[in-house]
């Protein structure tokens, strides 16, 4: 449930950016949601890390690369890895309680 979770905040997120430059609210949640979706697909049939897709999909110098490094710099992975990590954290935290 946690990452379900996270991945509606970013669904989220990617809608935001959509309604920002000007789709709307429907259109952009559409959008974002057939992404996210599509990239769940390409790993669980590929078989294949994200990362290896990832390369498949950034051409030098294209828009890709640059969202990518863009993520990269604002720590969007790191966030989302200390987002599970304190989830398992508070989880333990709460089965100590109950003990």
């Amino acid at each position: 449930a946690v990452v379900s979770t996270q991945s509606t905040g970013i669904l989220e997120a990617l809608s935001d950016a959509g309604v920002r430059h000007g789709l709307s609210r429907d259109v952009a949640t559409r959008h974002a949601s057939q992404a996210m979706l599509g990239a769940a697909r390409m790993v669980l049939e590929s078989g294949r890390h994200p990362g290896e897709l990832k390369d498949e999909v950034c051409s030098p110098g294209g828009v890709t690369i640059n969202a990518i490094y863009s993520m990269e710099k604002a720590g969007v992975r790191a966030a989302m890895m200390d987002a599970v990590d304190s989830c398992i954290k508070r989880n333990y935290e709460l089965a100590r309680l109950n003990e």
